[in-house]
Parts: structure tokens; sequence; C-alpha cells
């Protein structure tokens, strides 16, 4: 999976947020791409490991891009909610992803900075029409209050794992379902909450 957004939107903070539940208000750009990972758990009480690329967002790192999302088989968007250029540059990245990933690609769209709603100036409504004109997820976030980035990345892990019950009994592994690894082998955990880290 990849993480795409330009400028300073707060790609980089949400991952962080979701991986290590930290913020740091002076997070400084991602100038080359960072590999994290989280382990979750799925409504079926499948242990699961999303593997998140984060690219750097820069303008002058876009041409890089494509070495991160040819073989992705998800990607999150985030777009600043007080930058209407970024929601702009968000749209960009989708026709750029699904011509190179293509069209199967499983996509999130995160309004992020939800926590500065007085200064916005891409409004939520507009958000959520592109979102699903383009088949995506769409959340309201905030890495510094934490709001909706669990929900944003488990949507895409969900998605990912109903792709994969649709595969028919043994089809061969596609090598675009790296980025959600159940952990089949182990016993099914007993009780737990959606979401706790394994």
């Amino acid at each position: 999976m990849v993480l795409l957004g330009e400028g300073r939107v707060g790609k980089t903070s949400l991952l962080v947020r979701f991986v290590s539940n930290a913020f740091d208000e002076s997070q400084a750009p991602t100038v080359r791409a960072t590999y994290l990972s989280k382990t979750l758990r799925l409504e079926n009480d499948a242990r699961a490991t999303l593997n998140v690329w984060d690219t750097a967002g820069q303008e002058r790192f876009h041409a890089l891009g494509p070495i991160y999302y040819r073989d992705a088989d998800a990607a999150v968007l985030v777009y600043d909610i007080t930058d209407a250029d970024s929601f702009a540059r968000a749209k960009a990245w989708v026709k750029e992803l699904r011509r190179i990933a293509g069209a199967e690609i499983s996509l999130a769209v995160c309004a992020n900075k939800s926590d500065l709603e007085k200064s916005r100036k891409v409004s939520a409504e507009d958000g959520e029409a592109y979102a699903k004109s383009i088949g995506a997820s769409f959340h309201s976030t905030s890495a510094k209050t934490d709001k909706g980035v669990e929900q944003a990345f488990l949507s895409v892990a969900r998605a990912l794992d109903a792709k994969r019950d649709k595969l028919p009994a043994g089809a061969p592994k596609n090598e675009r379902q790296r980025s959600l690894k159940i952990a089949e082998e182990e016993t099914k955990p007993s009780g737990g909450i959606l979401g706790d880290c394994c």
C-alpha cells in the first residue's frame, strides 16, 4: 500500500499516528520513501499486517512515485482541508495510480487536518463526492487529535481482505496482495478489540 499526498498535508503524521500513536507538531517533510507496518485484527479475528510505503510528497520527488506504486494494491490519498490545491493534486495522483497500478487498486481518501475547521477551504461534501466518484472510502482525519486515523487505515485493510476472500479456492497468489499479510497459521485470538495491535 502507498500513502500519497503532495506538500505539507500531514500524511506522514497520519501514518506515525496509526503505527505508533504519536504526533510531532514539527514533523519534517518526507524526502525519501519510508516503509512502516502495523499488525491489527480484522472482523474475522484474523491477525493481519498492513504494510505501507510513505512516499516523498514534495513536487520535486513526484517522478519517483511510480517506483513505489506500480505494484500497489491499495493507496491512501491525503489532502489538507485548508489547502484547495492539495485537493486538486490528490485527484492527479488517482489518475496516475490507476494508469500504472490498474483500476482494481483499493483507495481511501483522507481529508486531513480536520482540527483546523475554521480555516477549511475544501468542504466535506466536495471530498465525499470525489471519493464516491472514484470508488474510494472517505475519512475526515486529524493526526493531531487522532480523529478518524485508525478507521481510514482499517478501511483499506478491510477492502484488501474482502478482495482476498473473493479469490477462487486454489487461485495463485497475486503479487499485488502484499499490502495485507494474514497470519493464517495462527489460531484465532480469543476476544480482543478490532484494530488492537497484536
